[in-house]
Order: C-alpha cells, then sequence, then structure tokens
C-alpha cells in the first residue's frame, strides 16, 4: 500500500515570491493554488533542495536580525491552515508517516522563501522609519501674528511663544544637552533633568537651566536680549568663536537681565517681573512704559507699522490690557494722554502683496 502524490514525469515548478504573496494574501487562481501545493509537494523529494534550503536558511538567521521564529512559525502555520480548508484530501494522507515528513520538509523547504519576505519587508519599513526620522529631526514652531503658541517638547518641557516667535527643537534630544533655538519671545517651563542642561540659543546668548522658569525675549530687530528668571537658576554665556560661549553671569529669581547686542552692556533689575512675563496669560502689561515702548510692542502684536512723531515721545504709561482689540487700545491711550493717531492707506507692492497698515501717533494740536 502506498500513496502517489505526482503522476507521470516530474516537472520541477520554480517558485516566486510573488506568487507566495499572492497565496498568502488569498490573491491566487486555483491554477496558482494547485501550483503552490505542487511546489511544495515536489520540492519535499529533492534532497539537494532540502540539504540547500537548511542552509539559506542558517544562513539569514546568522546574518539578519529581523527575522524571528515566532514570525515564521505563525505564517507557516496560516499555510498549513489554509491548506486543510482549501485540500482536505491532505488531511487524509496525513496517516501514512511518508507524510509527516513530507510536510516537515516542505516547511523547511518554505523557511528561506519566508525568511527573503520578512527580510524584505522589515528592511524597507525599517529605512522608511529612518527617513522619517531625520526628516522630522529637526522641527520648527512658529507662533502666527495676533496669536500665542504653546508646545510641549520631548522631555516634559513646555515652551509658549509669543506673537510672531519661532523656535527649532529636535524631535527627541541626544547628546549633553537640550538645546533649542529662539527667534522672538518664548517663556521656558523646563523639566528638571540635572545630567542634561536645557540651553536656549538666542542670537548672541545662549540661557542654560536645570529645571525652572525663565522668559527670553530676542525679537531680531532688538538691540538687546531680555531674560527674566520666575524660579530656579539659570545661568547665563555669551556666544564666542569657534562654536563655544563664555559664561558672563547667574540670575536669581525675580532679575531681569537685558544684554545689549552692540555693546555687550548688562542691565540687571529685580522687583516686579510681571509685566515681563504676562504676555503668555493674554495680558499686555505697561508699568511706566514710554509710548515708544508700546507702540513696538503693539506693532508686533496686531502686525501692523506705529510710527511716534516726536512731539508725542514723552508720555508714558502704566496700564495693563487683557486681550483688548488694537483701536480700542488707542481710543484708550488718546483718552489718557493729549496724542491722537491716524492710520494711513496700505500700499500695494510690486509683487501683488500689500504692506503693513501704518499708524501714525502725533500729539494733539
Amino acid at each position: 500500500m502506498g500513496a502517489h502524490f505526482v503522476e507521470g514525469p516530474i516537472r520541477k515548478i520554480n517558485m516566486t515570491k510573488e506568487l507566495l504573496e499572492k497565496y498568502l494574501n488569498n490573491r491566487c487562481t486555483t491554477s496558482e493554488v494547485d501550483e503552490v501545493i505542487g511546489w511544495m509537494k515536489q520540492q519535499s523529494f529533492f534532497s539537494e533542495s532540502r540539504e540547500l534550503s537548511k542552509n539559506d536558511w542558517q544562513q539569514l538567521r546568522d546574518d539578519d536580525d529581523f527575522v524571528s521564529d515566532e514570525k515564521l512559525q505563525l505564517l507557516l502555520d496560516k499555510i498549513h491552515h489554509k491548506l486543510n480548508i482549501e485540500h482536505p484530501r491532505v488531511i487524509a494522507l496525513k496517516r501514512y508517516s511518508i507524510i509527516n515528513w513530507i510536510s516537515k520538509a516542505a516547511a523547511i523547504l518554505l523557511i528561506p522563501v519566508l525568511a527573503f519576505l520578512f527580510y524584505t519587508l522589515s528592511v524597507n519599513t525599517k529605512l522608511a522609519n529612518q527617513i522619517i526620522t531625520v526628516s522630522v529631526d529637526s522641527l520648527e514652531v512658529v507662533a502666527p501674528i495676533g496669536s500665542r503658541t504653546v508646545v510641549e517638547l520631548s522631555d516634559g518641557s513646555v515652551v509658549h511663544l509669543n506673537y510672531g516667535s519661532r523656535m527649532k527643537y529636535p524631535q527627541n534630544f541626544s547628546g549633553e544637552t537640550r538645546r533649542v533655538h529662539l527667534s522672538g519671545e518664548g517663556y521656558f517651563e523646563v523639566a528638571h533633568n540635572p545630567n542634561k542642561p536645557f540651553v536656549v540659543s538666542a542670537g548672541q546668548m545662549e540661557i542654560k537651566a536645570v529645571g525652572t522658569e525663565f522668559n527670553v525675549n530676542a525679537y531680531p530687530e532688538n538691540i538687546d536680549i531680555a531674560t527674566t528668571l520666575v524660579e530656579g537658576k539659570v545661568l547665563l554665556e555669551k556666544k564666542v568663536a569657534d562654536h563655544t560661549s563664555r559664561q558672563i553671569g547667574a540670575m536669581k529669581p525675580g532679575q531681569h537681565v537685558n544684554f545689549n547686542i552692540n555693546t555687550g552692556k548688562i542691565v540687571s533689575n529685580t522687583g516686579n517681573i510681571d509685566k515681563y512675563i504676562a504676555w503668555k496669560d493674554g495680558k499686555m502689561v505697561f508699568d511706566n512704559e514710554s509710548i515708544e515702548g508700546v507702540a513696538q510692542r503693539l506693532s508686533r502684536m496686531f502686525n501692523v507699522d506705529i510710527q511716534v512723531e516726536n512731539e508725542a515721545k514723552e508720555y508714558k504709561y502704566t496700564v495693563t490690557f487683557v486681550d483688548e482689540p488694537l483701536f480700542q487700545i488707542l481710543e484708550l491711550l488718546t483718552l489718557a494722554t493729549p496724542i491722537s493717531y491716524k492710520t494711513l492707506p496700505r500700499k500695494k507692492n510690486p509683487d501683488g502683496t500689500f504692506s503693513k497698515q501704518m499708524i501714525i501717533i502725533e500729539k494733539k494740536k
């Protein structure tokens, strides 16, 4: 008594990766299914094929970290399950010991092909992930004109960005420091990590902290860089040649420091610092602020160009505005001091865009 699997002369069947993928994903035609089953049966009898398959599988296991026995076993179980459902005659033949041997041989023959499939998919996935990581490793967030933005960094630190500010930062911090680059104004709530200082690079200055809260004002049009420390401790460093920096001082809570980028002069004061940080809560606090300082902050916030005539530059203001519209603020200023303002029509530029709204503040006549 015996069992015959192939009748007539043996025709060697070549298995392709594409055909095996179609079979595993239920996309084979009837003839293609028969071809896969025939290949599994036929290759079982070629001793040289079995030996070659074992050698190939061993080499793949030695050279590749992406293929696991668990994945291959799951896939082999799927193939066997499909065979049991679609070809019940295979089950009937299992009572013969030779069929058990053939099943094992067929499984061994499939291993190099499956290993190649897993290797290809895994490598492609890894390369894709590497490309994505590289493309988004350096991120930039921008706070549009007239709005504020809050971003949480990978280390848990939180940064508030003021109007028209931008910050560049890595997706994940690596190296000995947690470094970000600021242009504009930002309020930093730094997650504590004594082993990896947090560094804000702003123009010619670097502000270094471990775990603290501080504000940095470094708009590119300003002649100074201002730092306000709320709590904790920060070190101020000036950038020098060869990408190095030199420490110029340490700050204590409640201290505000201005660094003049033209002269290198440092001015420090302590006291009420709310006017320097209230912007993150939607407030504009002016404490004995000159009208030119008020005009500068309003210009940045509302993306307009406010110019102050010489006769009106003598006035100063102590006032707090909470999310007030521009022209309401201007009206309040005219009630507090003898000034007036006028708006000029916007001009069309050669490229089709329009200039900023121009507002002139002058002394009442």
